[in-house]
């Protein structure tokens, strides 16, 4: 358990939810093995720029992390 009162997932759990975010796969908490993850803001046409929060509605860990335009992704050196 990370901060008082709240759940987080551990790293390797962290990284391979994003990866499957970014990815567009389905969803699975490693914790708990359950299908519904929340994810904030939900997945539009255009790419999502900003904190993106994903929560599993059965044991209520979650993680954020900041998404990146895909232009800025493409060349990190770019403005």
């Amino acid at each position: 358990m990370g901060r008082r009162q709240v759940k987080e997932f551990r790293a390797p759990e962290t990284l391979a939810l994003i990866d499957a975010d970014r990815d567009r796969q389905p969803l699975v908490c490693p914790y708990c093995s359950d299908i519904t993850i929340n994810r904030t803001p939900a997945h539009g046409p255009e790419p999502t720029v900003g904190r993106v929060m994903l929560e599993c509605r059965t044991c209520h860990r979650s993680v954020s992390y900041l998404e990146r335009a895909t232009a800025l992704a493409a060349n990190p050196f770019t403005l």
